[in-house]
This record gives C-alpha cells, structure tokens and sequence, in this order.
C-alpha cells in the first residue's frame, strides 16, 4: 500500500470515526463518561509524544538544540494562537469553549451560546487541517510513526467532537445539523493529509519541524487544555480513575507501536 494511500485511508476514517463515535456518545452516553474519554486522550497524546515522536524528531533533526528550540517555539505559538481566539471563543466572562481540542461542556450543559457554534466550527476545521498535515508528515518520516500518530490524534478527536456536538446542539443547531457540520470539519484533516503529502514530499527537509511542531501540539494540548479540566474533580476516587486511564491511554500508544514495528 502505497504512503498517500495509507494518508488518504487513515485521515478519511479517522475523521469519520471521530465524529460518528462522538454523536453516539453525545446521544446515546451519560455525561460522565466524556471526563473518561478525556483522561484516555491525555495518555493518548503523550504517549505519542515521548514514546514515539519526540524520540524519531530528534534523530532526523539537524541537532538536539534545533529540535528543542523548534518544540519551545511550537508551545509559545500555539499560546499566541489560543489567545488570538483561534481555538478559543470567549463569551462575557467566561473563556472555557474550546475550538480545536477539548470542550468542557458540562459546564455549558444548560446554556445556548448563540454565535458559538460558528466559531467553535471554523476554529475546529483549522484544527482538523492541522492534524492531516501532522498525520502526512509522520508517514513521511516513517510508516510506524504514521500508524501511532493516527492512533493518538483520533484517540483525542472523539472528546473534541462530543464537546463540538454538545455545544453546537446548545447553540440551536439540531441533531442532524450538528452531525453534517462536524463530518464537513472532519474533511479537513483529509484536505491537510493530502496536500501535505504533495507538498511535504517535496520538501523533506520540512520534516523534522513538522514533527517537532506535532509534538508541541500534543503537549500542550494535553497540558495547558485537557489536564487542568481533570484538577475540578479531587476526591481520591476521580483521581485513580483518571490516573488508571491516562496510563492506559500510554500503554495504547506503546502496544500500538510494538504491534506495527
């Protein structure tokens, strides 16, 4: 099977699954199990960062101080972005929507946030591009590394889409408007996969920011928006559980990465 092939395969199912996945659970789910699915995409993500990207980053790059400079850049930039409400909708004094990573929607369960929907679907499209150019750059590099950064970003797609499907619901769209706008996104990361193959292809040199770009997506995602969310609930028992499914978010990772060397 050919690299574009494997791209055009993994980001189109990828996508869809996401978003079918995150209808059945906005529907269908108790509301707590949208935390579980959190803390799973926690150790998804990081997973794929310090198990398998970071690691192949630094072997291809010019040299480890590039590499780091690159990942340090990547986290400022994307701090800039978030405050530039790329990914980010504000509303009155609140700033808790999120438009490309995670919703906390539980705190938005009873509420109608009007233009929202707009915004959280224009930042999530961008969100959606960005993941196939992450996904075409990985296979690029190397078909193992594909495989487990396809594995990751879906893994903390489907709470994305569940937060994007609750909260267009609440901002008057109905169910099957909520569905089409979130498949449409979904074809973002299919348009990001392919032209970043054609593109990327031409540039390897490319291929080492990219990764290390990925990597500092991962991270802070998974630090700066997904992990404070975690801290709302103390008790021991919250605790484990996210703990537990953080670390079998990793152990995903690890298996998935043994299972395709």
């Amino acid at each position: 099977m050919s690299i574009l092939l494997m791209i055009i395969l993994v980001s189109l199912s990828g996508g869809v699954l996401s978003v079918l996945c995150a209808a059945f659970l906005a529907l269908k789910a108790k509301a707590a199990w949208v935390p579980m699915l959190i803390s799973y995409a926690i150790g998804a993500l990081l997973g794929a960062v310090f198990l398998e990207i970071l690691p192949h980053a630094f072997e291809v790059s010019s040299s480890p101080e590039v590499m780091s400079a690159t990942i340090l850049a990547g986290i400022l930039l994307f701090f800039i972005l978030e405050k530039l409400v790329l990914w980010r909708h504000c509303h009155g004094e609140e700033c808790e929507v999120h438009a490309g990573d995670t919703h906390h929607t539980h705190k938005h369960a009873g509420h109608d946030h009007g233009r929202s929907g707009l915004m959280i679907m224009i930042g999530d499209t961008f969100h959606n591009f960005v993941d196939g150019v992450l996904i075409a750059a990985a296979f690029l590099a190397d078909v193992h590394l594909g495989m487990v950064t396809a594995i990751a970003i879906i893994a903390h797609e489907i709470p994305q889409e569940v937060g994007d499907f609750l909260i267009l619901l609440h901002s008057g769209y109905n169910k099957r408007q909520a569905l089409l706008f979130n498949l449409f996104s979904s074809m973002a990361t299919l348009i990001g996969g392919v032209g970043a193959y054609f593109a990327l292809g031409q540039l390897q040199a490319w291929i080492p920011t990219i990764l290390g770009l990925a990597a500092a997506s991962m991270i802070y995602v998974a630090v700066a928006d997904l992990i404070p969310g975690l801290h709302k609930r103390t008790e021991l028992r919250a605790t484990l559980q996210q703990a537990g499914l953080i670390s079998l978010g990793v152990i995903s990772i690890w298996l998935a990465g043994e299972l395709v060397h």
